[in-house]
């Protein structure tokens, strides 16, 4: 049981924190998302929607699905009746569509406001200014359906540990700026999601309360469909 084996390593760094483990189950086939869910994980992470809706089908119904992957608007719909948390809202239009979505299925669906952090131009994220412009009072009219309750992140792929920290750092101080702000009333910041396998124990020190960890449990990924 290396899946086992792993998960309880990982769970023994985050022992006396308030972070908790999102094992990212991409590519992976059912049996090992199997595996793991024996092994008392309930929180999975997928980042493409139809690959989440298929696996969904198939897996234990009190399993917690994360999107954590850029989402296109038109992928949503897949996702919106049972997702329990969307990491990546990136633009007001994704916002937009999450809404209309959770509508649709009679829910509010909780989400994060992705922040761009990194020093790449593949990472997707709004800048501090779209974030504070965004969290206006108007928001929980014009969202109904939208609960946001912290920010994401993605730092650097890089093996400069101080880049990462202080890219975690400028997130944290960030989510702690906004913890003081008055926010609509449908914003609650409370979960600041950081930190992959690579950089988790960086993302720990720095406040993460959700960790996204997908190499570290399953090994290398499995690129064939599940």
């Amino acid at each position: 049981m290396v899946v086992k084996k792993n998960i309880d390593k990982v769970l023994a760094e985050l022992a006396g924190t308030s972070c908790r483990l999102i094992a990212v189950s991409k590519t992976q086939p059912v049996d090992k998302i199997r595996e793991a869910y024996q092994a008392g994980q309930r929180l999975f992470g997928e980042n493409k929607a139809q690959e989440m809706a298929s696996k969904q089908k198939e897996l234990p119904a009190d399993i917690e699905w994360h999107m954590i992957g850029h989402l296109q608007t038109n992928k949503v719909k897949y996702i919106a009746p049972f997702v329990a948390l969307i990491h990546s809202i990136d633009s007001v239009k994704l916002l937009e569509e999450v809404n209309r979505q959770a509508l649709k299925n009679n829910r509010v669906i909780k989400c994060l406001l992705q922040v761009y952090i990194a020093k790449e131009e593949t990472k997707f994220g709004l800048d501090e200014s779209e974030v504070s412009a965004l969290l206006k009072p108007e928001l929980a009219t014009n969202y109904p359906g939208i609960e946001i309750v912290g920010l994401m992140g993605m730092a650097t792929f890089t093996d400069n540990r101080n880049q990462i920290r202080q890219e975690f750092d400028r997130l944290k101080n960030l989510f702690d700026k906004l913890k003081q702000s008055s926010l609509p009333a449908n914003v609650r910041i409370t979960e600041l999601s950081m930190g992959m396998s690579s950089d988790y124990k960086i993302a720990l020190q720095a406040g993460s309360t959700l960790v996204r960890i997908g190499t570290a449990i399953f090994g290398e990924r499995n690129y064939s469909k599940p």
